[in-house]
């Protein structure tokens, strides 16, 4: 039964880094879509990147837990 909830709670996790990737792409997503994919310069994360930057390491961080889970609930 806990293999089961760990294993669901690491398919939504890995669906949501996938997401949170895509987004995060310099010139396409969301921030190309906001104007973030404008030539070479280098800038520092700001407001929503930022944020969207913590999240993905957040739930990368989860996905590595539930992946080691996995392996000692087998």
């Amino acid at each position: 039964m806990l293999h089961k909830i760990i294993s669901i709670a690491q398919v939504i996790t890995s669906f949501a880094l996938i997401i949170l990737i895509m987004i995060q792409q310099k010139g396409g997503g969301l921030s190309g879509f906001l104007g973030g994919g404008s030539g070479g310069n280098y800038m520092k994360k700001r407001g929503m990147e930022k944020t969207l930057h913590v999240i993905t390491i957040l739930f990368m961080f989860l996905f590595i837990l539930s992946s080691i889970l996995i392996f000692i609930v087998k």
